[in-house]
């Protein structure tokens, strides 16, 4: 199970909110129980406590070995820094599909484009993140697919990476530390299409 650290190059930056007049804030789509968009929010805003239910998207992408691949997250980031989580996830922006989202930030944070990639379900959860103090009220849309290109983190984004076994994720989740809060909950809402996509060989 190597682990690889991040040494690429930059795509968007980790910050939460730009400073007054340099940028324009990250809107996020507040959604209702059902996933229908019911207005935006601030990036920031919409995860302080009790948190604001709002769109989300999480990848699984896996190897011709039928291996996850896992990033840590950098540790500059606001929000769950430093913890192992799934390859990539993320928010769409206002009126961006989550199909797009997911492959757009599986390209800014990874540096590259999944061979396949197909939806997996929808899972709403409510997960506060100890160490930020911040919340996930999040309707996330989950994918799965397949990866043969060779990663390039941002390492603003990503701290390491590594492709897994279940095995050796079992054993990650025991001695590595904490994960995302996300983490178990989008896995077993992807299983099912990732057990079609990797074949039974895999364990998944």
């Amino acid at each position: 199970m190597p682990i690889t650290p991040a040494t690429g190059g930059s795509a968007e930056t980790a910050a939460p909110s730009a400073p007054s007049g340099s940028a324009e804030p990250i809107m996020l789509e507040l959604v209702d129980e059902d996933g229908t968009t019911i207005g935006t929010a601030e990036k920031v805003s919409a995860h302080l406590p009790p948190g604001q239910l709002h769109r989300a998207f999480s990848v699984f992408l896996f190897d011709d070995e039928g291996r996850l691949l896992l990033q840590r997250r950098a540790l500059g980031k606001y929000h769950s820094p430093g913890v192992w989580s799934n390859t990539c996830c993320g928010h769409p922006y206002p009126d961006e599909p989550p199909f797009v989202a997911a492959a757009r930030r599986t390209a800014e944070e990874l540096g590259l484009a999944p061979a396949l990639l197909r939806e997996a379900g929808t899972v709403r959860y409510n997960h506060p993140d100890p160490a930020s103090g911040l919340v996930e009220q999040e309707y996330n849309h989950v994918f799965a697919g397949l990866v043969r290109a060779t990663p390039r983190p941002d390492p603003e984004e990503i701290c390491d990476i590594a492709f897994v076994t279940p095995d050796e994720l079992d054993k990650l989740l025991r001695d590595a530390g904490p994960f995302s809060a996300w983490f178990l909950t989008v896995l077993d809402t992807a299983r099912p299409v990732v057990r079609e996509l990797t074949g039974s060989a895999a364990g998944w």
